[in-house]
C-alpha cells in the first residue's frame, strides 16, 4: 500500500480563521449600520423638535381688541394685550414684527422701543405690561404686554383687516378684525 501525499486538504484551524475573519467584517459592518441608524434617529429628533416650536404659535390674546378713534369717522389705534400659551417659551419683542393689512394697505409697523411712548402712523409699542417679571421687552411666563398699534392710514367703518404678530421663532399670531359701522372714541372690535 501506497500512501499519496496531498496538499489540498482544509483543515480545522483554516476554517476557524475563515469563521473569525467573517464574524470580525459583520461585527465591523453593524456597527457602521447601528451608526448611522442613531445619527438619523438624533437628526430626525431635531428636526421634529424644531418643526414643532416653529409651528406652534406661543403667543395668544387677553381680553378684547380695542380700536381707539375719532368718533364717526375713523379708528387710528388698535390696542390689544398678549400673554405667552401655556408651555410657550419667552419672546423678545425686540425682534417681533406686526404687520398690518387691508384689502388696499400691506405694511409693517416700526417698533418704538421705549415703553409707552406716544406713537405716530406706522409705528408699534409695547404701552404697558402687567405682571412684570423683567425689565426688559422679553415676555416671559405671567407677563402681558399691552401693545397699541398705529397703522399709516386710518381704519375707516365696517373695514375688514389684520394685525399679524411675527416672533423671531415661532408661528405668527393673527388678529382679524371689523372696524364697525359706527365709530366711537373707544370701540371693541369683532
Amino acid at each position: 500500500m501506497k500512501f499519496h501525499s496531498n496538499d489540498n486538504a482544509f483543515t480545522g484551524l483554516e476554517a476557524a480563521i475563515v469563521l473569525i475573519a467573517f464574524v470580525v467584517v459583520a461585527a465591523v459592518f453593524s456597527y457602521v449600520v447601528l451608526g448611522a441608524g442613531f445619527f438619523t434617529t438624533q437628526k430626525s429628533q431635531e428636526v421634529v423638535h424644531s418643526g414643532v416650536q416653529q409651528a406652534s404659535s406661543t403667543l395668544q390674546i387677553f381680553g378684547n381688541v380695542y380700536g381707539i378713534g375719532t368718533p364717526g369717522t375713523s379708528v387710528n389705534t388698535v390696542n390689544f394685550t398678549v400673554g405667552l400659551a401655556p408651555g410657550g417659551s419667552p419672546i423678545d419683542f425686540d425682534k417681533v414684527a406686526i404687520t398690518y393689512s387691508n384689502s388696499t394697505t400691506l405694511e409693517t409697523l416700526s417698533h418704538v422701543t421705549t415703553k409707552g411712548a406716544a406713537i405716530a402712523g406706522g409705528q408699534w409699542v409695547i404701552f404697558s405690561v402687567q405682571n412684570q417679571v423683567t425689565d426688559d421687552n422679553v415676555l416671559e411666563k405671567g407677563e402681558q404686554f399691552e401693545i397699541s398699534a398705529m397703522p399709516s392710514k386710518a381704519i375707516i367703518k365696517d373695514d375688514h383687516f389684520s394685525l399679524e404678530i411675527k416672533p423671531a421663532i415661532g408661528a405668527a399670531l393673527s388678529i382679524v378684525r371689523d372696524a364697525p359701522a359706527s365709530i366711537q372714541g373707544v370701540n371693541i372690535l369683532y
